[in-house]
């Protein structure tokens, strides 16, 4: 793994996965529990090429790497410094040779890659509505945080487009806006096909969904069992101490 020079605003943290690292900076979008949990869903096979959609640093494509999910990956971001943070990330985890790092709103870059040639594609899109939230004048963060108006509309777009008939696009959602994604997604030619609600504890509401969706499939939804977060005494529970290879 070769090493990178850090640049003032960014920190390096170990994924405690296969010793691979990430590059993250100070001042842009910092991977979550949530991009945590889309790793440990999708059911992506070895052999498959995976598409992320709106990569950020590329912490997604790391983690799905070191779960042994994929083996070729296409990263795509509309901001430069993202697409060089995931080359970066590359090169110091050896992994030049299976990513390719796209600089382009998804629906452009649907042009760049060949039509039904991508086995499955994953997306942690920005939660916050148009117009119905506060956006970070940080213009990495706000990107990651807020859609525009046609955000959601492009990254479906360019999903259908480069996904293989029967492919898989793996989401998570706020479970509170489940509803409107999956009319969404339907809408699109994407059948929601296995949805997982997420509870931060067993006594609250969910405040996520992981949901697959498969081009041209179908109608059938198959619910999977809830998925807690936290125990009563605030401790993880044994679930996510296993998505968490604690």
């Amino acid at each position: 793994m070769a090493e990178q020079q850090l640049l003032e605003n960014e920190t390096i943290e170990d994924l405690q996965l296969n010793g691979l690292r990430l590059i993250q900076k100070k001042d842009a979008f910092r991977f979550g529990m949530d991009t945590v949990l889309l790793a440990d869903f999708a059911d992506i096979r070895t052999r498959d090429t995976v598409a992320d959609l709106g990569t950020g640093n590329g912490a997604l494509i790391f983690l799905l790497y070191g779960r042994g999910k994929g083996s070729r990956y296409i990263a795509i971001d509309i901001l430069q410094e993202a697409t060089e943070l995931v080359r970066r990330n590359a090169v110091i985890n050896g992994l030049e040779d299976r990513i390719t790092a796209i600089n382009a709103d998804v629906l452009d870059a649907a042009g760049r890659i060949i039509p039904c040639s991508v086995d499955a594609a994953v997306c942690n899109p920005p939660y916050g509505q148009p117009d119905a939230s506060l956006s970070s004048p940080v213009k990495t963060r706000a990107a990651a945080r807020s859609q525009e108006r046609d955000t959601l509309e492009h990254l479906l777009t360019g999903a259908f487009r480069i996904l293989k008939g029967k492919g898989s696009l793996f989401l998570v959602y706020p479970a509170a806006q489940m509803l409107y994604l999956m009319e969404f997604l339907q809408a699109h030619h994407l059948e929601p096909k296995r949805f997982r609600l997420v509870y931060p504890r067993a006594d609250k509401p969910a405040n996520l969904v992981l949901v697959e969706a498969v081009k041209d499939a179908k109608p059938m939804l198959h619910p999977m069992p809830p998925l807690v977060v936290y125990e009563p005494d605030g401790s993880l529970t044994n679930e996510l101490k296993s998505v968490y290879h604690i």
